[in-house]
Order: C-alpha cells, then sequence, then structure tokens
C-alpha cells in the first residue's frame, strides 16, 4: 500500500513538472529610469503628450486615429508610430489607457504592431516623470510576452530578442532626453 502511495506520489510530481515546463512563455519586465537635469514639468511638457513621440529618435511621426480624437482621453486615443527605417512604413498603434498630468504618468498598450517590427506580445507600458530633489526622474516600465506564444520559439520571437528589443527601444528614447536635457549622474 505504501509503494502504490508514494509510485502515485512521484508520477503526479513527474506529470506536474512536465505541465509545468510546456505552460507557455512567461511575461518579462523592463524597467529603465534617467534623472535629467530639468524640472519635472520641464520634461513633462515634452514626453506627457500622448500624440507626440517626436522625442523619440525612432518615431517618425505620430498619427492619431481616429482623425481628431482626443489625444490624451483613455479609450479615446489611439496613436500609430510610423517609423524611421530604409524601407516601408514600419508602424505600431497603441491605445492610451490611463493618463494623470498630477503624477505625470500615463500608461498604455500596443494594439497593433508586426513581430518583425518588435517581437513582443502584449505589451503594456507606463511613461512616467517623478520629482527627484527638483529634477526629473525619468522612468519607463513595461511588461509584455515574447513574439511567439508557444514553447521553441525561433531565436528572432525569443525572450532575449523581446527583451533586447523593448530595452532598445527604451534606452534610445533615454538616452534622447539625456542629450536634449543633461543627465544628471
Amino acid at each position: 500500500m505504501i509503494r502504490k502511495t508514494l509510485g502515485l506520489a512521484l508520477g503526479a510530481t513527474l506529470a506536474l513538472a512536465t505541465m509545468a515546463g510546456a505552460h507557455g512563455p512567461s511575461r518579462l519586465k523592463t524597467e529603465m529610469t534617467v534623472t535629467l537635469d530639468a524640472t519635472p514639468d520641464e520634461v513633462w511638457a515634452v514626453i506627457g503628450r500622448f500624440d507626440d513621440m517626436s522625442w523619440h529618435p525612432a518615431v517618425a511621426s505620430t498619427e492619431m486615429t481616429p482623425e481628431g480624437a482626443a489625444a490624451n482621453v483613455p479609450d479615446e486615443s489611439t496613436r500609430e508610430l510610423h517609423l524611421k527605417a530604409d524601407a516601408g512604413d514600419p508602424t505600431i498603434t497603441e491605445q492610451l489607457m490611463a493618463i494623470d498630468a498630477g503624477k505625470r504618468s500615463y500608461k498604455y498598450m500596443i494594439t497593433e504592431v508586426a513581430p518583425e517590427v518588435l517581437p513582443v506580445t502584449n505589451y503594456s507600458s507606463t511613461l512616467q516623470v517623478r520629482d527627484k530633489d527638483g529634477k526629473a526622474e525619468v522612468v519607463w516600465k513595461g511588461g509584455y510576452y515574447r513574439g511567439f506564444p508557444n514553447n521553441d520559439p525561433p531565436e528572432t520571437l525569443n525572450d532575449a530578442a523581446a527583451e533586447a528589443a523593448v530595452g532598445g527601444i527604451y534606452q534610445a528614447g533615454l538616452d534622447a532626453l539625456a542629450e536634449r536635457f543633461g543627465k544628471v549622474e
């Protein structure tokens, strides 16, 4: 009886371990911060408008859809980012989920992107400007899944590719802000 119970327990443990490995990808997170030599309000004036991503070096233009949509009203604001590229017109479509001008923060999610443009799915992010001793601390953080939702993803759609792509976007944006305002060491 004891041997049978131990056998069943071992079998159940192995089955659960196998199922745990087969559940698919885990949610990934990226967070980057920079402190700028400017006031929080000065920086928020540049990055706080959902309808204007001209401060980011990868963005050629920002288009609000539908045309005339309120730029900072959740559920009404969708932007299409046209990216700088050598060929084609790669785009990312994002929807504003929440904005709090008092906290100098907004949250958005990607609603449409080709995996060759950004190898992620279910991406949401928050961009915030905090007051750090009178200087602007920009915090950009996001959560997402890799571009391939099943097990054994191709190299271009795996966790490392997703993290590298998101990290590259955040770093380029924060570097551009540091160049514009100066960085506090």
